[in-house]
């Protein structure tokens, strides 16, 4: 156990993901529930995309923001706070009267998910393998909102619609009030550099990691905002962009199962290069004219790679510093990726020509590949040093 850890139960860990995975849940049901409100009319598509835009933003801010307030500390009470708070969030959006009212509610509702999410990534920050057990950390989120998903769209949705969807989300939220009083309440110091070295963050090689990451999720988030109209630049049709999505669900879980088994026997240089050059050979082929299967293989593809790279980035950011707090700064750099992805690609699609949305998607894996390298570099610079 490293010095400055305690040792913890074997519950500390599970618990934790649980509540991490309970804030992450609005986030793999963004599809359902955002749809349900444009379907109802209850807001326009513009608002609906300022909506999901900002609060993947406030999530990332919140996510960062956790270990500011009182360090982590208090966990139990924290954890029971925020979950009470998201929870009142999602049953406000259930009945916002107006879309400005929904925009503020769901953009309150992200600071406070992310600083549920954070509550899994502190403990994991401080754990003994924090890429592998980020993974785990992945698959269970991601499995949470697989099943909520699927009782939403079949159950809930079809009878309550939008208002139905949201109470469920709220109701799941104040389940997780069961598993707060069995969290570690003091989680102890990052690491025992830490205190010594408050601003290691601002260094260059924690820069370049973050950079990295927040580079490869725009390639991510491109290709997922727009893979529909990707798909109409192929004769795809909508219903089967739809499908495509829906089995995403298990290239994800499977990319994420695969890296938890591999992550400690491959360097994390070698495979976010890797994954970052895949990430530009898949790019290039969506700007070329692809026939139905080879379009299933690439957004499958894209799927596996979302999961697939996250226990690689969350060892990249430990290595980056030893005090781990640019690891906290994971999930910020992955979502802040995300969201800006699709803005960023929108200001180049002209008319009705969406490959140019690839096109910026490949140039953001490829500067992620430069940023890895050039991360690999630094690093083998300073342990010669």
């Amino acid at each position: 156990m490293r010095r400055g850890l305690r040792r913890l139960r074997e519950s500390d860990l599970p618990s934790s993901m649980a509540v991490g995975s309970i804030g992450a849940l609005s986030l793999g049901l963004q599809p359902i529930l955002l749809g349900g409100l444009f379907t109802e009319a209850r807001a326009t598509f513009d608002e609906i995309a300022i909506l999901a835009t900002l609060e993947m933003l406030a999530i990332g801010l919140g996510s960062a923001m956790l270990s500011a307030i009182g360090g982590a500390r208090s966990m139990r009470m924290k954890s029971g706070m925020l979950l009470a708070l998201a929870a009142a969030a999602h049953a406000a959006t259930a009945f916002a009267p107006t879309p400005l009212w929904l925009i503020l509610v769901r953009v309150f509702a992200g600071f406070v998910e992310g600083g549920l999410i954070a509550v899994a990534i502190e403990l994991i920050a401080r754990s003994d393998a924090p890429g592998r057990n980020g993974g785990w950390f992945i698959i269970v989120q991601t499995l949470a909102q697989s099943a909520a998903a699927v009782v939403i769209a079949l159950l809930i949705a079809p009878a309550w619609g939008s208002t139905g969807s949201f109470l469920l989300l709220a109701a799941a939220t104040l389940a997780g009030l069961l598993f707060a009083p069995r969290l570690l309440d003091d989680y102890g110091p990052l690491s025992a550099d830490a205190a010594l070295h408050p601003r290691a963050v601002f260094a260059l090689r924690p820069g370049l990691a973050l950079l990295s990451i927040f580079s490869l999720y725009m390639f991510t988030g491109a290709i997922w905002a727009f893979l529909e109209p990707l798909g109409a630049e192929n004769n795809v049709p909508s219903a089967t962009v739809g499908l495509i999505v829906s089995v995403s669900l298990l290239a994800q879980v499977a990319g994420a199962l695969a890296a938890t088994a591999l992550e400690p026997k491959i360097p994390y240089v070698g495979m976010l290069s890797f994954c970052a050059l895949a990430a530009v050979v898949i790019a290039y082929a969506f700007t070329q004219s692809v026939s139905l299967p080879l379009f299933w293989l690439l957004s499958l593809a894209s799927g596996f790679l979302l999961l697939f790279v996250t226990p690689w980035q969350i060892a990249m950011t430990v290595a980056a510093d030893s005090t781990r707090r640019t690891a906290l700064l994971t999930p910020a750099a992955q979502l802040f990726g995300g969201a800006l992805g699709p803005a960023g690609a929108s200001f180049f699609v002209t008319g009705a020509d969406y490959r140019p949305i690839a096109v910026f998607a490949g140039a953001s894996a490829l500067i992620s590949l430069a940023l890895t390298l050039s991360f690999g570099l630094a690093r083998s610079r300073h342990r010669g040093v």
